[in-house]
């Protein structure tokens, strides 16, 4: 005779999970076991006890395969029910929120109710309604009232015809400026509920200024740290990229239409007669044409701030310098050139210098 309890508590609760398996070839063989046990004279309340569920779940399996047989037996109610709109008063539904675009749900139900006499009490059956509709809750892009698609249009039509007949002694960069804040931003962690975590903030807003260059093609960089992006700056990152490529006969630099970049001092330093920089201005309006706008993305999701881990009071480290190089632009996957202060390189230049 086999002697009870000869199971640990761990490997009995793992077969006791194992006959609650889910699947339907193994759901479908407990509701023939249990019909066969209350043929063979078992109580509900026995088999239950045996099958480890409750009897009136035995009842259940009874009463369906009285009505139906073995089809009801197999039936596991995953047809859902039907829509209670008709097809005319869905595609009215649909019609009505393209055009409308509601905020709610409850905005949706309220019509639902006054076009078509149907009530929805709870929110998750009007939801799945929407679901099979195809809709979705989303927040719109905003995008800049001042937007021109015909100029981004030519502008695109331009720059690719530039790319397919680009001769090898040409290059192309896209310039920009951005300005990162050392400053410390507080995000999420998993901590005890009983144990406060904290974070120093930093003191001040300390900034950068970077002026910089990017080739998409070798996806070399050209960044200069300044003490401030002006019509000087322009002119020294101009300065940069010619000393980048000595054997280029032209390179063409794109940028955005901010002010110094239209500056008479900046104009004065292209019209030298050995100057190799032609510049090319981007729509107003437009960052997303401007790549160099994804690598700054890039640079504020990973370079800026500090992370630690979830820990009683802790506090950030002291906040980089004016001139801390941002090495995780070069974890970018990409040959980047460090942040360097621009009068490291080039001497703060006097206005004459310039042109």
């Amino acid at each position: 005779m086999i002697r009870p309890s000869f199971l640990d508590s761990e490997s009995r609760q793992d077969l006791i999970e194992l006959t609650r398996d889910g699947s339907a070839a193994h759901r479908l063989a407990r509701r023939a076991n249990a019909l066969l046990l209350l043929d063979d004279g078992m109580s509900c309340e026995a088999v239950a006890k045996v099958l480890y569920l409750d009897d009136d779940t035995i009842r259940t399996w009874h009463r369906l395969y009285q009505e139906d047989g073995i089809e009801g037996l197999a039936s596991f109610g995953y047809e859902g029910s039907a829509c209670r709109l008709t097809g005319e008063q869905r595609e009215r539904l649909t019609a009505w929120i393209t055009e409308a675009l509601p905020r709610t749900s409850r905005e949706i139900g309220a019509w639902i109710a006054r076009e078509c006499g149907i009530e929805y009490e709870g929110r998750s059956g009007l939801i799945a309604l929407l679901h099979r509709l195809g809709m979705e809750h989303r927040k719109p892009t905003a995008i800049s009232r001042k937007l021109d698609p015909a100029k981004q249009a030519v502008f695109i039509r331009n720059y690719e015809a530039l790319l397919n007949q680009l001769p090898a002694d040409e290059a192309v960069m896209f310039a920009d400026a951005v300005h990162p804040t050392h400053a410390v931003r507080a995000v999420g962690c998993w901590a005890p509920k009983d144990i406060p975590v904290a974070i120093t903030q930093s003191s001040g807003r300390e900034r950068l200024n970077i002026h910089g260059a990017i080739d998409l093609e070798t996806g070399n960089t050209r960044m200069l740290d300044v003490l401030v992006v002006n019509a000087a700056s322009t002119i020294m990152l101009l300065m940069a990229i010619e000393a980048m490529y000595p054997g280029k006969r032209l390179i063409h630099v794109f940028l955005d239409n901010a002010r110094y970049h239209h500056a008479k001092l900046v104009q004065q330093w292209l019209a030298r007669s050995e100057c190799r920089i032609r510049l090319h201005f981007i729509p107003s309006y437009c960052p997303h044409l401007d790549p160099i706008e994804r690598l700054w993305g890039l640079m504020h999701r990973a370079g800026e701030g500090a992370r630690h881990s979830a820990a009683p009071v802790r506090t950030a480290p002291p906040a980089p310098g004016p001139h801390r190089r941002f090495a995780t632009l070069a974890a970018a996957s990409l040959p980047i050139t460090a942040v360097i202060p621009a009068a490291a390189v080039y001497p703060p230049p006097s206005i004459q210098s310039l042109l």
